[in-house]
């Protein structure tokens, strides 16, 4: 694909404890806040937020790294060029204070930050509540957001973190236990639903984090996890993101019914219930 050059979103900022980031808006009605994976907010990422703003929602993406728009494909940018503009977004987050990519037992900084964002477009957007999608690197982001009971659809596509170099690591998920415990209270209490997104052979989102999330809530975590061959054949990757890059976006294909099931979480819990 083409560099998006971003018609048909608006464009923001938002500042919270000295922090500003941009943002990228479309749609209205209620908030879900879209965070990208890496390389950042691809042409890809858009057409998801696209879909999102079509059910009636605001898509909401606040820019955490890379260039909006930026098309990191190496067959349509070259290798060179894409791996270069991989390796400085990578590079980037590595060194900020705002991502934990290794970590057990806690969540990045820039959750907190992310929470005051969905509380802040809430109030914008009104509705029932807000809802999240975090891909990979921040899959867990939409997790830990969950602390805050204006999350009302919490959705973990393809989550990275903390990255599987030990099987401590591959049987955790980048949240607190404490954090954890809330989420789980809400689960149990609110009916809160979280749902997860994997391909079954991706080494970075391995199926131990999935039977973790089984252990700590129950019925409540609802899993999708999908044969590595339902994977686009188009994408030069390993089969990895659900949502975007190998999403086969046509009816009755498995990846098309992930993003159904995403879609209709948004529908159920941000718009038939504000209308209940």
């Amino acid at each position: 694909m083409a560099d998006h050059d971003l018609t048909g979103f608006t464009r923001d900022t938002f500042t919270h404890e000295g922090t500003t980031r941009r943002l990228l808006r479309r749609g209205s009605g209620p908030a879900v806040i879209v965070m990208a994976e890496i390389p950042g907010i691809t042409p890809k990422v858009l057409e998801f937020a696209e879909r999102v703003a079509d059910t009636g929602c605001t898509a909401v993406l606040p820019v955490l790294f890379g260039e909006p728009g930026r098309d990191a494909d190496p067959r349509t940018a070259g290798w060179p060029q894409a791996g270069r503009y991989l390796a400085s977004t990578m590079r980037k987050v590595c060194v900020s204070r705002e991502f934990t990519l290794l970590a057990t037992g806690r969540a990045s900084r820039v959750v907190t930050w992310l929470r005051a964002l969905a509380a802040a477009e809430h109030e914008r957007c009104g509705g029932p509540g807000v809802g999240a999608v975090g891909m990979c690197l921040t899959g867990g982001f939409a997790l830990a957001m969950a602390t805050d009971q204006r999350l009302l659809a919490p959705v973990l596509s393809q989550p990275s973190l903390p990255l599987a170099l030990t099987p401590g690591r591959a049987g955790r998920i980048d949240i607190s236990p404490e954090e954890l415990a809330v989420v789980r209270g809400r689960c149990e209490r609110e009916g809160l639903q979280v749902l997860g997104l994997r391909f079954r052979g991706d080494r970075l989102v391995p199926g131990d984090r999935f039977a973790y999330l089984r252990r700590e809530l129950g019925d409540a975590f609802v899993a999708v996890e999908l044969d590595d061959s339902a994977a686009s054949p188009d994408s030069p990757l390993p089969p990895h993101s659900v949502l975007t890059e190998h999403l086969v976006d046509e009816p009755g294909q498995p990846t098309r019914q992930a993003l159904d099931t995403v879609l209709d979480l948004f529908r159920t819990r941000l718009l038939t219930a504000g209308t209940g």
